[in-house]
């Protein structure tokens, strides 16, 4: 047949339209998408209750019209349309019209006037208009359906939709990641835009791209900072929001995932976009090349749990249109309802088997062709629920988990989802680590939480949870298939995220300021556990409070220091390191302004706190006794003389059950050997009391310790490395001085001085 402009031939309905017959079946039905074979394209998409699908082939006319030409597909085999197209290439624009049932009732909502994007599509050209005709019943102005039953709605949904673009995505300049060891890995959570938008260093032209990301100056930061990998918030094509579009907003995190192949074109350059979806996604190709030419992984955030279609009544854009029961999550009732365990309209169905396959071929897909090293997946409880209930064992965890592709990349779940019995953190199966929430709430809660408590009189907690936190969260990750469980690694030990306050804003609001985001503050949690410290907000320095100015910057560094010596894999969230803060928006999703993104001040005590940043990620990296990967047992390790790991009160005195349970006591030193893992022994002791206090250092092995670092310095200064020999080398901050006047380091058993609020890493002289 010939060409055909989008409106529908009048007279006709878009069912009535014919199309050409596919002029043969696809080589492999299974291989879902579009992808160049031969002469042409083979394609193929699942869509199980439909009567007919048509491919449409899109273009521009002589004089810029838009046209269409439709090929009936193949099928369906085993619900897959499927067909050969001759003469067609890479550039080529496409979609799907779905013919079939419509039944709201149902759940069936086949519509051929709307034009569906193919979930495989590994680019898009164009985007998203919100506009009446991209649903597929009946809606006003305001998008709202109209009252009564729903209503076909007979408009062609084409130009105001992405289209699907076939690709020739070859790419010869592919590096290799670097393999980094679990034990190595410290995790770097960023978005691209927000990361680079305000990054001097960046020609103009390449902030807040993907280029920008992979910039010598982006990558110089992250090299010198000391971490290992870039956990990226969503690449996938997004889709904002028509609530947030409204009101002039954007869903600027991206969990609002369009499409699971195609990268999201506006974090390109412009050059690239202007150049056309192929140059997209070779930017992308190229920036994860020069990340890993440079010793950094690449680990994406990934939005399986569900899709930017929102709600029963949100629009159509492809899984919707081609099969809404087969995708999503309903609860079996007439009418058709869907079930939502995450918060945001829509579930994904992890019982069904294309869901599972579409998740698993775009898995592999990022991994292999496009060479990330790792997923984060949101709302990961979600992709294990058999509808109502979680099961470690789900089929869709059990294949990731053993696939030879996917299996062997870092994999990374956020535990937990809004569905029933929706937290499960620790209960994921290896290889995966888990985002460990009680880890960021216990760090909290003894800096912050407790010291506003007893700053109003009150009592905090006891040190248990503290220590077992500390020593990688057993209670957690000890568990599974085999002995041992997952180990410590499996923790993903974290103070902040993209979702809360910032490091700077912790110290600063008692309450969030999320104003901005017009939810009338609503948005948003209200169990920070976080501590202005007196004063809410920033604090002018001619202000009669700014002497807590001071105390909030050696909190920040506690919970730095806190989670660097912790037994897990810490992740940092971009800019905390230079104190960057959002103002008090805690919930900052649809923000892509000044308030996400990073501020790249390093003056002053902004750069105080990025030196002391890379002074405790050099510690880290430089003694193993700061990262053990295995649990330990409060026992000597092999033909060690002191156990692997020891508790001790001020006094160096082990701690007894009635210390572990005293609630008023909030000094705790926690000693590791380090002989087992060929290094010193490490001693961290932590202060969390309002007051000054006198600590003595435990025997240990007897040697003595050199201070490494100090969170009431306000940078790492001298102190790292000095010791008794070389006496000169203490800073002014050290623990004692001796009859001359000289400081020197701690002997066992030597009382030393501790600031309020502060904590301190000793390092053992090895033995003689």
């Amino acid at each position: 047949m010939g060409k055909m402009t989008y409106t529908a031939v009048e007279g006709r309905t878009y069912a009535d339209v014919p199309a050409e017959p596919a002029r043969s079946p696809a080589a492999n039905p299974r291989r879902l998408g579009a992808h160049l074979v031969g002469d042409g394209i083979d394609v193929a998409v699942h869509a199980s209750q439909a009567e007919r699908v048509d491919l449409c082939l899109l273009d521009e006319g002589g004089d810029g019209t838009p046209t269409e030409r439709r090929f009936s597909l193949c099928g369906p085999v085993d619900g897959i349309w499927h067909g050969h197209v001759p003469g067609v290439g890479a550039g080529q624009r496409y979609g799907f019209r779905v013919h079939g049932r419509w039944d709201p009732d149902a759940g069936l909502l086949h519509n051929p006037a709307k034009l569906l994007l193919d979930p495989y599509a590994r680019a898009l050209a164009g985007a998203v208009e919100p506009a009446p005709a991209i649903y597929s019943h009946v809606v006003g102005d305001d998008l709202a359906p109209l009252d009564g039953p729903w209503q076909a709605d007979g408009r062609d949904s084409a130009p105001h939709v992405p289209h699907g673009v076939v690709v020739d995505d070859r790419f010869d300049a592919a590096v290799p990641g670097p393999g980094t060891p679990w034990a190595d890995t410290v995790l770097y959570e960023a978005h691209v835009r927000g990361l680079t938008m305000r990054l001097p260093e960046v020609p103009p032209e390449l902030r807040g791209t993907y280029a920008g990301l992979a910039h010598p100056a982006t990558v110089a930061h992250l090299k010198e900072l000391g971490v290992t990998a870039v956990e990226l918030l969503p690449v996938h094509a997004k889709f904002p929001e028509p609530f947030l579009t409204q009101k002039g907003l954007t869903n600027y995190w991206g969990y609002n995932t369009l499409g699971y192949f195609a990268p999201e074109p506006s974090y390109a350059t412009k050059a690239a976009q202007q150049a056309g979806p192929e140059a997209v996604l070779a930017e992308v190709k190229g920036m994860v090349a020069l990340l890993h030419a440079a010793g950094l992984e690449v680990i994406l955030d990934v939005v399986y749990n569900h899709t930017c279609e929102g709600g029963g009544d949100g629009p159509t854009l492809s899984f919707r249109g081609l099969d809404n029961t087969g995708y999503y999550l309903h609860d079996g009732a007439a009418p058709a309802r869907l079930v939502d365990v995450t918060g945001c309209g829509n579930s994904l169905d992890f019982r069904r088997t294309r869901v599972v396959q579409l998740t698993l071929d775009s898995l592999r897909y990022w991994a292999s062709e496009v060479g990330v090293d790792g997923f984060r997946f949101d709302l990961a409880v979600t992709l294990g629920r058999d509808a109502a209930d979680f099961s470690p064992r789900h089929p869709f965890l059990v294949a990731m988990a053993t696939d030879p592709v996917v299996g062997a990349t870092k994999l990374i779940t956020e535990p937990w989802d809004l569905g029933p019995a929706g937290w499960r953190t620790g209960q994921f199966p290896a290889p995966a680590a888990d985002w460990n929430d009680r880890f960021r709430n216990t760090v909290r809660r003894y800096w912050l939480a407790d010291p506003a408590t007893a700053a109003k009189g009150g009592t905090g907690k006891d040190l248990r949870e503290l220590a077992t936190r500390l020593a990688g969260s057993a209670d957690l990750f000890s568990h599974g298939e085999v002995p041992g469980g997952r180990g410590p690694l499996a923790s993903v030990n974290f103070v902040t995220a993209h979702d809360g306050f910032t490091l700077a804003d912790l110290v600063t609001y008692d309450h969030k300021h999320n104003a901005a985001n017009l939810e009338d503050n609503h948005d948003g949690t209200d169990d920070n556990r976080s501590w202005n410290h007196g004063v809410e907000g920033s604090v002018p320095r001619d202000s009669p409070a700014a002497e807590i100015v001071p105390v909030r910057r050696r909190s920040m560094r506690n919970m730095l220091g806190t989670m660097l010596v912790a037994a897990g894999t810490p992740m940092l969230t971009a800019g905390d390191e230079m104190g960057r803060t959002q103002g008090g928006n805690n919930n900052a999703y649809c923000q892509d302004n000044d308030i996400s993104w990073l501020d790249w001040n390093r003056d002053g005590w902004h750069a105080d706190l990025l030196a002391t940043s890379t002074c405790l990620l050099r510690l880290r990296r430089e003694h193993p006794v700061l990262r053990p990967e295995g649990f330990c047992t409060g026992r000597p390790a092999g033909d060690d003389t002191v156990p692997d790991l020891s508790w001790y009160d001020e006094t160096g005195t082990p701690m007894t059950p009635e210390a572990w349970a005293d609630p008023h006591r909030r000094v705790l030193q926690m000693h590791r050997s380090g002989r087992p893992l060929g290094d010193v022994d490490a001693l961290v002791v932590l202060n969390g009391s309002l007051d000054e206090q006198t600590v003595v250092p435990p025997i240990g092995r007897g040697t003595g310790y050199d201070l490494v670092w100090d969170s009431a310095w306000e940078t790492p200064g001298d102190g790292h490395g000095a010791s008794l020999e070389n006496p000169d080398d203490w800073p002014e901050q050290s623990d004692g001085e001796d009859g001359n006047g000289q400081h020197v380091p701690p002997e066992p058993g030597y009382a030393v001085e501790m600031e309020s609020l502060s904590m301190r890493i000793y390092l053992a002289r090895p033995s003689r």
